[in-house]
């Protein structure tokens, strides 16, 4: 009974092929395992006939992309459809919005009496302003006090010794002209300059700072300039200054007294200086720093005040920043606007009314256009 069991199983694995192996041999025997997976794929091609028979026409068409079959693609292009399209001009602030702006020379304005006072109450026909002597139209017109970023160049070198003290009481006394909304920063230097407080609207915060710094080293005034325009970079108001303290010249810079010029130029920042000078300069450093802060800040609209007395430092930067705040602000278009990354010379003429004295005008020499 077990051998025709055999029998039977090896004649229905015997190859029916034509193949040129198994002709001529009389019986061809496969492994048991083979024989499965054979009658699986004919049973499934079987089952796939009987139901393509079975199925309607519509779901061919369906396979064979018909409006049903797109259903799964359409709705993933549909939402992105809006965001192609073209925005609000009105919205798109890096066009023609942004170069408008650009093209707009604003020239901050200090005048001044004699006796160095502040003159105020002037109106936009007492002024006159000339690019490359070229008469421009006074567009805007202001001498609103308007929020301003400031920061503080304070030289802590070895000289400052006995002058330290009166400095750090000058600094809090010029912050406290503040408003509410001016934000300050402040930069210490002696051998290299340091940001010592960040943009705050603290002068408690800044003060307090201050009190643990002590005198030493040399001066790296230059290095210390270069840091404050900087980080004037991240400020928040278009309107901005630059308070120098300092008694020297520079000694221990990277950067050279030629290449700070260039910078401030470039920088739109309005820079005053305190200088504290002894009458009788002990170094060559010290004799030029006058002259030296003097270049620095003039081109910028600002001015440097030399004192020998430390008492009197107070009261100056008191004064500094009472004229931040009562400043006319002009703005012009140039009449023949150019892209050409130049310097052009800018000059504020006044046309006082009539009985006053002769009057001081301060305001930066020149801007560099665009270079687009």
């Amino acid at each position: 009974m077990r051998s025709t069991k055999v029998l039977r199983t090896r004649r229905l694995i015997r190859c029916g092929s034509a193949c040129g192996e198994c002709q001529g041999s009389k019986k061809v025997f496969r492994p048991a395992s083979s024989l499965r997976p054979v009658r699986v794929s004919w049973l499934f091609l079987v089952l796939l006939v009987l139901a393509s028979s079975f199925c309607p026409s519509s779901a061919w068409a369906q396979d064979a992309g018909s409006s049903t079959g797109d259903v799964h693609i359409q709705p993933r292009v549909q939402p992105e459809a809006p965001k192609a399209a073209p925005l609000d001009p009105s919205l798109n602030t890096h066009t023609k919005p942004f170069r408008v702006e650009t093209d707009l020379v604003l020239v901050q304005v200090t005048i001044t009496n004699p006796l160095n006072r502040l003159v105020t109450g002037l109106d936009r026909h007492n002024f006159a302003v000339f690019e490359d002597k070229q008469e421009q139209e006074i567009r805007h017109f202001s001498s609103e006090d308007a929020p301003i970023s400031l920061g503080v160049i304070f030289d802590m070198s070895g000289s400052m010794g006995n002058k330290l003290d009166r400095s750090k009481e000058a600094v809090v006394e010029f912050f406290k002209t503040a408003n509410p909304q001016d934000e300050f920063f402040m930069v210490t230097f002696s051998d290299r300059p340091e940001v010592l407080a960040d943009f705050t609207h603290s002068v408690e915060d800044i003060q307090g700072k201050l009190i643990a710094t002590m005198s030493k080293g040399r001066t790296a005034l230059m290095d210390a300039i270069y840091l404050g325009v900087a980080k004037m970079r991240s400020a928040k108001y278009q309107k901005n200054a630059l308070l120098i303290i300092s008694d020297g010249g520079d000694n221990h810079s990277r950067y050279t007294e030629g290449e700070i010029k260039s910078l401030v130029k470039e920088a739109d920042i309005e820079i005053y200086a305190i200088g504290l000078f002894d009458q009788t300069p002990r170094t060559e450093e010290e004799r030029m720093g006058p002259a030296m802060l003097a270049e620095v800040t003039d081109v910028t609209g600002g001015r440097t005040f030399t004192i020998d007395n430390p008492n009197e430092l107070s009261d100056v930067a008191t004064k500094i920043g009472i004229e931040l705040r009562n400043q006319y602000v002009l703005g012009y278009r140039p009449t023949k606007p150019s892209h050409d990354g130049k310097w052009h010379k800018i000059k504020v003429k006044l046309l006082p009314p009539k009985g006053l004295p002769p009057l001081r005008v301060y305001a930066k020499t020149g801007y560099y256009a665009p270079a687009e």
